[in-house]
């Protein structure tokens, strides 16, 4: 199977117009996309950045010429409503001219939180996540269009400004009910877990048979491991708070309670640390093997021109 390596743009680390330059450098140093993080916090305060992500892929469409750029992962369902998410989709769609992909999830409290909606399980933001799906889609095909759902209301709406294909939805999935429901709705997998159960789920039905399967991993390389494994814990702990916390807890200051409990060690097998690419070539080979034919690398921290040049030196020559 060809593995297609790309790179996270994390907003929740790096300023926008960072963002902007390290999508360029990612397509100068090989990478065959990017997925960028939308979110409206960090998840701890020591991250210290969270850019309205449209406004950066609009940055990046005039920087870059062959990167694919995706969003991992937009929530439609209560921050933003689905029918702006699908004007801006379309938009990104347009500046891209076929390089751009939405990815889409249930979200986490965190960010949807802030308008004072109630936070729902996650079997109702899954009915909401695929309602959101049935506007996005009806507002693409172009004309004006009414939708009267269980959740969301469109009233003669029009986006006049569509590409002449809608982007790719990719559907992101934490659990193996997660991974079938995209499977049903999606037109791609993303997820954090290198599981062949996850992609067996997506896959359960013909209409997940061909779509592509995103798989994450994090990473922090620095020149020592000891130091690596210093700078993904000062700036990630969260890599070892247990899903469910992960989308309940409310803000950045919830998160560093909960990281307080999170030691240098717990991180093991969580980030893949320190300066030996036979880790990150054996991580990304278990995707690979998991049926994961895209593999997105988050790399942790501050030193992102370091971790460019070990990609460069190291990783993707031997990856091609």
């Amino acid at each position: 199977m060809n593995i297609q390596i790309g790179y996270a743009l994390s907003s929740e680390e790096h300023r926008p117009q960072d963002l902007v330059r390290f999508a360029k450098r990612a397509e100068d140093a090989g990478f065959n996309f990017a997925v960028i993080s939308d979110h409206y916090h960090p998840w701890i305060n020591r991250q210290g950045q969270s850019p309205f992500v449209w406004n950066v892929i609009g940055g990046i469409s005039q920087l870059t010429q062959r990167l694919s750029v995706g969003t991992g992962v937009t929530c439609p369902i209560l921050r933003i409503h689905p029918a702006i998410v699908a004007q801006a989709a379309a938009t990104a769609a347009m500046m891209m001219e076929g390089r751009f992909f939405l990815g889409l999830g249930t979200g986490e409290n965190l960010n949807e939180h802030i308008l004072g909606l109630h936070w729902p399980p996650v079997d109702i933001r899954q009915e909401m996540l695929a309602e959101a799906l049935k506007v996005l889609r009806l507002l693409w095909r172009g004309g004006m269009s009414s939708y009267h759902g269980k959740y969301y209301t469109v009233e003669d709406a029009q986006i006049f400004s569509l590409p002449e294909q809608p982007p790719p939805i990719m559907i992101a999935a934490a659990s193996s009910r997660a991974a079938e429901f995209a499977g049903s709705v999606g037109d791609g997998l993303i997820s954090t877990v290198p599981s062949d159960e996850f992609v067996k789920k997506f896959r359960v039905s013909d209409r997940g048979a061909e779509k592509p399967c995103f798989g994450q991993m994090t990473v922090c390389w620095a020149r020592t491991a000891d130091e690596a494994r210093h700078v993904a814990h000062e700036w990630w702990p969260v890599a070892a708070i247990p899903g469910r916390l992960m989308s309940q807890l409310a803000t950045p200051a919830d998160f560093e309670s909960a990281a307080q409990l999170v030691s240098e060690d717990a991180l093991e097998g969580k980030v893949i640390t320190g300066p030996d690419p036979e880790k990150y070539l054996s991580q990304i080979e278990s995707y690979r093997e998991a049926g994961f034919d895209h593999v997105y690398i988050h790399q942790i921290g501050p030193d992102q021109d370091g971790f460019f040049r070990f990609c460069e030196r190291d990783l993707l020559p031997k990856l091609h």
